[in-house]
């Protein structure tokens, strides 16, 4: 305040002395004097950002209190935004990875006369390599249930009438490509082959379930097991099934075993893996590949599209979220114009004082306004920041994959700014406001 008043009174002295110049008296003030003269008193914008700076620094303590406020509102909407956009990318990974790429086509079934259920077609054989040839098909397998007529899986064949009797594991039939599209995992040895199947080998792949309750935890060695006096040997041993999961409970035998040991005559379902959003196509034209001249005898369940579901689940996180972050942000922005408001009652004198000297109301109003932005400012940048920061830890600590676009970073730093702007606009008008004498005989 000194060092403006010091200018101000030297400006004034040298518009003084240019008044003082005599000139002829036939002359007249030219433009290029005139304009001297009449921004001799003028608050400069050296001025304006000198006692600016002066303002925001004079008093620490309270600058940090303020810039506390819009920090603690722009890292809350940072956050929120991030976690709203990091939630929706999980939220989308699991919908695309168990739900969006899975379809299941079953024969048509309808009631008799007797009430039971009675299938109106048959999926074919080579049903997997039917749907292979589509668009948007990465892999398929069929499953069939396997009626073994009551006899006993057992790892030996021994026959103990003392014995307690246990209930054996279901026995089912699939394909060779059904693992890889029900995305399971083989612990040890191997899935059985196209060869396999063909040959109607006597082998089998037991579930990790069925394998314990067995007693069988290797192949190595070719452990057998017994369909009745049957004996089949286990090639290995499945887990990790994340689309029909009684896979782990059940004796996987090739479809061309159980066609000639148990008279199988047709597969019960088809697995499909699809991509993501191909699933309205997969089941327009599945159909048609199993049976061009009768498709409607067959049922698909396909995933919705991405968009119906997966879109609204994000558009509800994402106003959840918007609204507490804007909500944070409204609390620092009144935290900075209540402060500033003060700052003007207990600066009366100073802007008495300032007025004296020649600044005019909109040089008072713009020196708030610059202070009240500059606040903003060091609110947004550290707020920015501290909320990327959050977010990205946050997700780590999760096991999440941080998203944030970095738009958000950049305008919520801007947007302190705004925000200081706006809370400043009232303190200023009010300061613009005090007429000089009325200051400074009430000032301090």
């Amino acid at each position: 305040m000194k060092a403006f008043a010091k200018r101000m009174l030297r400006r004034r002295s040298r518009a003084a002395a240019v008044s003082d110049v005599e000139l002829p008296a036939s002359a007249e003030l030219t433009p290029n004097i005139a304009p001297v003269i009449r921004r001799a008193d003028r608050f400069s914008v050296q001025d304006l950002m000198v006692e600016a700076s002066y303002g925001v620094g004079a008093r620490p303590s309270r600058l940090v209190m303020t810039t506390l406020g819009t920090v603690l509102g722009i890292a809350s909407l940072v956050v929120t935004i991030g976690f709203a956009q990091t939630a929706a990318g999980q939220i989308s990974n699991q919908f695309d990875a168990v739900a969006a790429t899975q379809v299941m086509i079953e024969p048509a079934s309808t009631r008799n006369s007797s009430g039971n259920e009675q299938a109106t077609g048959r999926l074919p054989w080579d049903a997997p390599d039917r749907v292979n040839r589509l668009a948007g098909v990465e892999r398929a397998g069929l499953v069939a249930e396997v009626d073994v007529e009551g006899q006993l899986v057992t790892s030996v064949p021994v026959n103990d009438p003392s014995a307690a009797q246990t209930l054996s594991p279901a026995v089912i039939a699939t394909s060779p490509g059904l693992l890889a599209a029900v995305r399971g995992q083989v612990v040890t040895g191997r899935y059985f082959d196209v060869g396999h199947d063909e040959r109607a080998d006597r082998v089998v792949v037991l579930g990790a379930r069925a394998a314990e309750g067995l007693g069988i935890n290797r192949v190595d060695s070719q452990p057998s097991i017994f369909i009745g006096e049957v004996p089949y040997t286990v090639i290995g041993i499945i887990d990790g099934v994340e689309r029909r999961a009684n896979l782990l409970d059940a004796v996987i035998v090739p479809l061309g075993t159980a066609r000639a040991d148990f008279g199988l005559t047709a597969p019960t379902e088809l697995h499909v893996q699809i991509d993501v959003g191909a699933g309205t196509l997969v089941a327009r034209q599945a159909p048609i590949a199993l049976d061009p001249n009768a498709p409607e005898n067959f049922t698909v369940q396909a995933p919705a599209a991405a968009s119906s579901l997966q879109d609204d689940i994000q558009a509800d996180i994402n106003i959840v979220f918007l609204t507490l972050g804007i909500l944070a942000l409204l609390a620092g922005g009144l935290g900075i114009a209540n402060v500033t408001l003060l700052s003007v009652m207990e600066r009366v004198g100073e802007i008495g004082l300032r007025r004296a000297l020649g600044a005019t109301k909109r040089d008072i109003a713009r020196q708030f306004i610059v202070e009240s932005a500059v606040i903003g400012l060091l609110g947004g940048l550290i707020g920015s920041a501290l909320g990327v920061f959050a977010v990205v830890v946050v997700s780590l600590l999760q096991g999440w994959t941080p998203i944030l676009d970095p738009f958000v970073a950049i305008g919520a730093a801007l947007l302190g700014t705004v925000v200081g702007l706006a809370a400043g606009a009232y303190p200023a008008v009010r300061a613009s406001n005090i007429e000089p004498i009325t200051a400074l005989r009430g000032g301090t």
